[in-house]
């Protein structure tokens, strides 16, 4: 029989009901429908409202827990910094309680707002008082680099206390994406390589080795990328500093998760960031995920299936 997953690192849920959410300026919750409208913009998967949903699909599929987070639709990265934590402080609330009902079966996955690194660390700050350590943030945001000094305090709070951030891509604005779905295929993909690209030549994992960074879907472009930033780096391009360590090293610092839809990328991705370093996620409940990950990773050899199954989630902190 095909090993049970011990974790999804990427699930999402937003709450078990939206209610609570409308009290904000922008965002309506239609209980009919249990629908959420967030500036404007309707999430149409109704299931982010639906723990049990979720609860009813890892039985099904034998996913033992799952880490929640909050999806793109809700990032709301337009907000100002006292609204943006006003914002994320209710989600975190609804995620909190989810978990805290299920607690042998959800933990949740704190969000940050990556556009203002001074409201992420004081939602770090509050949330190690309460023993908590893991958290996701979008990968950016325009005008956001995830190598400026600001997010230095969030980078100390995260290392000191060992924690676990899940690295997400958010909303696009390039509208060269528009056609054909490209902000999901194309844009997503290279947003999480620009953060990974910011960390790794600023060094910040090197600074900062006791973060945990897990990027979404395998990493998106970065592992094939890999090789032109070594020989960037190699080749002593303007701008790097080469008293970083070089980014093929750097790149093993990460984690990544499994969700990568070809057996060839995903290998690509295990020789980039370590045949150790991959995690089995889901992105549930949407459909550009693994929504029949036995079906869908059957592929794989029997021997790497139980890596990111079962023995990879046991290194994690």
């Amino acid at each position: 029989m095909t090993e049970n997953i011990r974790l999804d690192v990427h699930a999402h849920l937003v709450a078990s009901d939206g209610a609570s959410l409308s009290a904000f300026a922008g965002v309506n919750w239609d209980s009919s429908s249990r629908k959420l409208t967030v500036d404007g913009h309707t999430i149409g998967l109704t299931n982010l409202f639906k723990p049990g949903a979720l609860l009813a699909w890892m039985d099904e599929h034998r996913v033992e827990h799952a880490w929640i987070s909050v999806p793109p639709p809700v990032y709301r990265q337009q907000l100002a910094a006292d609204e943006a934590l006003r914002w994320a402080n209710a989600l975190n609330q609804e995620l909190t309680a989810i978990a805290r009902a299920q607690p042998a079966r959800f933990s949740p996955l704190l969000h940050l707002p990556v556009e203002h690194p001074e409201v992420a660390a004081q939602i770090v700050g509050a949330a190690q008082l309460a023993g908590q350590r893991r958290f996701a943030m979008a990968a950016g945001a325009p005008g956001c680099a995830l190598s400026a000094p600001a997010y230095d305090p969030l980078w100390t709070q995260l290392d000191a206390m060992k924690g676990f951030l899940f690295l997400h891509p958010g909303e696009g604005c390039d509208t060269r994406l528009d056609p054909f779905y490209l902000h999901n295929l194309l844009g997503n993909p290279v947003e999480t390589a620009i953060a990974a690209s910011h960390l790794v030549f600023s060094g910040v994992l090197e600074r900062y080795p006791g973060i945990q960074v897990c990027l979404a879907h395998a990493g998106g472009v970065t592992a094939a990328l890999a090789g032109r930033w070594n020989r960037g780096h190699g080749t002593a391009r303007p701008g790097l500093d080469l008293e970083m360590e070089p980014p093929l090293k750097a790149l093993r610092r990460f984690c990544v998760d499994c969700i990568s839809h070809d057996p060839a990328v995903l290998d690509l991705a295990a020789s980039v960031f370590g045949p150790g370093h991959i995690l089995f996620g889901s992105d549930w409940p949407f459909p550009m995920g693994l929504p029949n990950p036995h079906t869908q990773l059957a592929d794989l050899g029997s021997q790497v299936r139980k890596r990111i199954f079962c023995d990879n989630p046991e290194k994690l902190n």
